[in-house]
């Protein structure tokens, strides 16, 4: 069961960086609203994917 909650962490992060990675980058879907908030969000999934990542290969 853990190996499967870094699994889902790890895809968690991926679609969080997608989604404001492109408003940061384009504008696309919230037209920029606040670039402070894009930043802080691509920041926290990229510490969550490294996390997922790192505790998934301890499980091994």
């Amino acid at each position: 069961m853990p190996k499967a909650f870094c699994i889902i962490g790890a895809i968690v992060a991926v679609l969080l960086l997608l989604v404001f990675g492109v408003d940061l980058a384009a504008g696309f879907p919230y037209d920029r609203q606040s670039i402070l908030l894009d930043i802080g969000m691509v920041l926290c999934a990229a510490m969550l994917g490294y996390i997922s990542w790192a505790t998934f290969r301890l499980l091994k």
